[in-house]
């Protein structure tokens, strides 16, 4: 054997990871890819319908039905938190782009949770599918953001609809792992007792093992609203309209104001939807030992209503 050869392997012998990769490709936008636009569709649906939503209602309605719901969910703090972050958007100027971002956030979010739930429970019944899947997650959370959009582009387009779909990609991966993770920390003894008294399984599994598991689930939501916004950048290079355009075009004309402007609707977005998501995770001592429909503005109107009934059968019984 050449002694140069032997020293330097690799200049001779090379393996055709990207010719294979690109015949694989190939392949299938020839033969799928009408199945792949096809695919789109719903997707387009749903971000349509979510984006004319938000960018056509008033924003004051806007504002007021987010700090409702995070009254409702959490508490009313993360309700203030969400009317000043709101606000500061409107402000600075970010409304509309803020509102396509966050449609696009909430149909990702959504794509996301329909896959990478049922799929986390499925791992957490079987440790066969589980050793195969997470050589894959492992893959799928290593590999730079940016070639996820290869792919896409080569199979769904350019344009919003592909930036749901990258998104969501991108982002399920901590959904599958820590549902996968919640539902087998649950404790045995509650799965021997549902067992005992003959529960069923899909029983077992939507009144024990999910409300068990909540908090650790709804932990892998929130970093999949967190990885969805990260990548909400790197999506606008694919024509990804919102806030990762803003961003996109101040850094390529170096203008500090608009990427500024973008940056920091971003992270007011952020910070909003990750104290919201974090709420749905509260257990009810977390909560104050209360139930979801006794407090916020349900809870308010609630104590509101056996006030004035009380006051009334006193003024009944005084006359």
């Amino acid at each position: 054997m050449d002694p140069n050869t032997l020293m330097n392997p690799f200049a001779s012998v090379q393996l055709p990871i990207a010719e294979l990769a690109n015949n694989s490709m190939h392949w299938f936008t020839s033969n799928f890819r009408e199945v792949f636009l096809a695919a789109r569709q719903p997707v387009e649906w749903a971000l349509d319908l979510t984006e004319q939503g938000l960018r056509k209602a008033p924003q004051t309605l806007v504002i007021l039905s987010l700090a409702l719901f995070a009254w409702q969910f959490v508490s009313i703090r993360v309700a203030a938190i969400t009317v000043c972050a709101m606000t500061t958007i409107g402000l600075i100027g970010a409304w509309n782009e803020a509102m396509t971002t966050l449609a696009v956030l909430t149909t990702a979010v959504l794509l996301a949770t329909l896959a990478g739930l049922p799929l986390g429970i499925l791992c957490s019944r079987s440790d066969r599918l589980w050793r195969v899947v997470r050589p894959i997650l492992d893959f799928m959370q290593t590999i730079p953001s940016f070639t996820y959009l290869v792919p896409v582009i080569l199979l769904f387009g350019i344009g919003n609809v592909p930036g749901v779909i990258v998104t969501a990609f991108y982002s399920t991966p901590p959904l599958v792992r820590l549902t996968n993770l919640g539902l087998r920390e649950v404790d045995p003894k509650f799965i021997e007792a549902a067992d005992a008294f003959g529960v069923l399984p899909l029983r077992r599994l939507l009144s024990i093992d999910l409300p068990l598991a909540r908090p650790t689930i709804m932990a892998g939501i929130n970093q999949t609203v967190m990885l969805s916004l990260a990548m909400s950048v790197v999506a606008s290079m694919i024509s990804v309209a919102g806030l990762g355009r803003v961003v996109l075009v101040g850094i390529s004309q170096l203008e500090l104001g608009r990427a500024m402007v973008g940056g920091v609707s971003i992270a007011l977005i952020a910070v909003t939807v990750d104290r919201i998501t974090q709420g749905f995770g509260y257990t009810r001592r977390e909560r104050g030992n209360k139930d979801l429909w006794q407090q916020g503005p349900v809870g308010w109107l609630r104590g509101m209503q056996s006030r004035n009934s009380g006051n009334i059968k006193k003024e009944d019984y005084n006359a």
